[in-house]
């Protein structure tokens, strides 16, 4: 019983640190997406009004950039809140 007890013990070692460096992975490439986001809604700014009217008469294209936070804000907040529990 302790020698399973002892390699469970084990597996749920490996298997913590394994979260910590995948959350700390998805916590630098949220970092990297908001600096890219950023970037891009800085360039499209700097575009101006010529750069949307060449879109809009193209074909009707959509030039609202999608909100990528809205679908990793959950997922970042519960990791970083269980991290923090422990």
């Amino acid at each position: 019983m302790d020698r399973i007890n002892s390699k469970l013990y084990l597996q749920n070692c490996y298997i913590m640190a394994e979260n910590e460096r995948l959350r700390k992975k998805a916590e630098l490439l949220n970092q990297e997406n908001q600096q890219l986001l950023s970037e891009l809604k800085h360039r499209l700014s700097q575009a101006g009004p010529s750069s949307n009217n060449n879109n809009n008469n193209g074909g009707g294209k959509n030039n609202s950039i999608p909100d990528l936070n809205l679908s990793n804000c959950s997922s970042s907040k519960n990791a970083s809140s269980k991290s923090k529990k422990k």
